[in-house]
């Protein structure tokens, strides 16, 4: 944003209209200050085109290794021990004088 002249999230706002996103302000905020969780393409498109920038100015690949991931996983493929539920009993209500 400070490349193109913008210090206010609020600026990009129009620009982003401009491409048809129309986010709040807040949203915009959040989007700028913290880390999205998702972005869908279009407005990833939206941006590049406002900021004329690209994919790989916004977003940072970094791999991270499977075998941490798969060695994390294997634990909870054991037994589950005492984690079982105890099976629920019904029963009939019993026939007493106050039932009749």
């Amino acid at each position: 944003m400070a490349d193109q002249g913008l210090f206010k999230t609020t600026e990009l706002i129009p620009l982003l209209e401009e491409f048809g996103v129309s986010l709040s302000r807040e949203q915009v905020y959040r989007l700028v200050t913290q880390t999205p969780e998702r972005a869908n393409l279009h407005f990833i498109g939206a941006v590049c085109a406002a900021l004329h920038c690209t994919v790989s100015d916004l977003i940072e690949v970094r791999v991270v290794e499977e075998a941490a991931v798969v060695n994390a996983v294997e634990p909870s493929r054991g037994s589950i021990g005492n984690l079982r539920p105890i099976p629920a009993r019904i029963h009939r209500p019993q026939q007493g004088p106050q039932n009749q």
